[in-house]
């Protein structure tokens, strides 16, 4: 029942409407960054106290159905990013500055980073650049390490970690960001794959889910952290497979080629070194591979003294390449959940105590220009496309604990 703007409610809505702050009353838009699942980033600058300050500000998409947009309220993934990230104030996790409704329009204000972690992999591995230098490599995974740990501490899966979604801020400040698909493990109302039965990137996918895991841990998060460090030496992924899609009925497909791609390096699991594995859905499968031996080692030794060959003798320390840094990654790429490194556990690694030690700013000391991210002035939709309805009731019963409960480790 629509409201007439004669009636006491509807006067008192236009009058509300009226007075809610306006997103270009507040902020000019520099351009476009990138589009999501969920929503399209955009760059902007304030136009209030300090007007240098720029942000990232994230418009949520329209329900769809071919061009028709249906306005059914706010999704349930867009519920958990907003409670989480008001909650949620760290160092390395990127900071919500505002929420904005607007018509029928959602849209987060968060703090701006100047690149992200994909754009730095890839300014590296261009055939004239060099490798990333060992001591921006380490203080790159330890502040991963860092937001990861601040992240479980307060029973938040991410759920979705790949360099894409992590930023870093101008000053060398590693930033997680990307909550769409983060999901509190407290006391869950239901099993997590209920609501999301597929997360994580497949390339950074952990084999317990892989295997169709109906219950997992926080350690789905570290071993994507081991696929980005394992990256980040090779400045290319290691898992790199192949995504059987699912098909009409919503049917979870056994990821084959991406498995596939895991045990060439990792070796095939056994019995023996993960018990549970018979427990999973998708054992059965496991015994139509080949068997393969654990290459890890090999892969580790071989991949840095590649791409740190190229470094002058002054730069050629290599501790990237020593032993220790064999047995982190190994400890974050454990095939069994419960034997894989916590991040606490992986903060403290000795690795982090060879020199060079990480740092606060993961740029310094390093004499190299990293381009900041592609900002284009098309695609600014905006001034004109509406979205998802305003309401902020409704949030899911698996909404956030108390904030007393919540640990503020900035």
């Amino acid at each position: 029942m629509s409201l007439s703007a004669r009636s006491p409610l509807g006067s008192y809505k236009i009058r509300r409407d009226g007075t809610r702050k306006k997103v270009l009353d507040r902020y000019e838009i520099l351009g476009y960054i990138a589009a999501g699942t969920y929503g399209r980033v955009y760059k902007a600058r304030a136009k209030y106290g300090d007007t240098t300050r720029e942000f990232a500000i994230k418009k949520f998409k329209a329900d769809k159905e071919g061009e028709v947009a249906h306005y059914t309220g706010i999704s349930q993934s867009a519920c958990r990013e907003i409670a989480l990230c008001r909650e949620l104030r760290h160092v390395n996790i990127t900071t919500l500055v505002e929420i904005i409704l607007e018509d029928k329009c959602i849209y987060m204000v968060f703090e701006f980073a100047e690149h992200d972690l994909l754009q730095l992999i890839h300014f590296h591995s261009h055939p004239d650049r060099r490798p990333i230098p060992d001591s921006t490599l380490k203080s790159i995974l330890w502040q991963l390490l860092n937001g990861v740990s601040y992240l479980h501490q307060n029973w938040v899966l991410h759920r979705d970690l790949k360099p894409a979604n992590i930023m870093v801020s101008a000053d060398g400040v590693v930033k997680i960001g990307d909550l769409g698909l983060a999901r509190l493990f407290y006391k869950p109302l239901q099993p997590l794959f209920t609501g999301d039965k597929v997360v994580v990137t497949i390339w950074y996918r952990a084999p317990e889910l892989l295997l169709g895991s109906r219950h997992y841990t926080p350690a789905v998060d570290i071993w994507a952290v081991g696929c980005i460090f394992a990256e980040l030496l090779a400045l290319r992924p290691i898992f790199k497979g192949e995504e059987a899609k699912m098909d009409s009925k919503k049917t979870v497909p056994f990821q084959r080629n991406q498995m596939q791609k895991i045990i060439e390096i990792l070796g095939t699991p056994t019995k023996e070194s993960w018990p549970a594995l018979p427990q999973y859905p998708e054992y059965h499968a496991l015994a139509s591979f080949k068997p393969y031996q654990n290459v890890l080692e090999t892969w580790y030794n071989t991949v840095p003294a590649a791409t740190h060959g190229s470094q002058s003798s002054s730069q050629s320390q290599q501790p990237a390449a020593s032993q220790r840094g064999f047995q982190l990654l190994q400890g974050l790429l454990e095939y069994n959940p419960l034997k894989r490194f916590t991040a606490e556990q992986a903060m403290q690694h000795p690795y982090f105590s060879e020199l060079p030690k990480p740092t606060a700013n993961i740029f310094e000391s390093v004499n190299l220009e990293y381009p900041h991210r592609r900002i284009s002035n098309e695609d600014n939709d905006i001034k004109t496309v509406s979205l998802p309805g305003t309401k902020r009731s409704g949030l899911p019963d698996d909404s956030l604990p108390s904030r007393k409960r919540l640990r503020n480790d900035n």
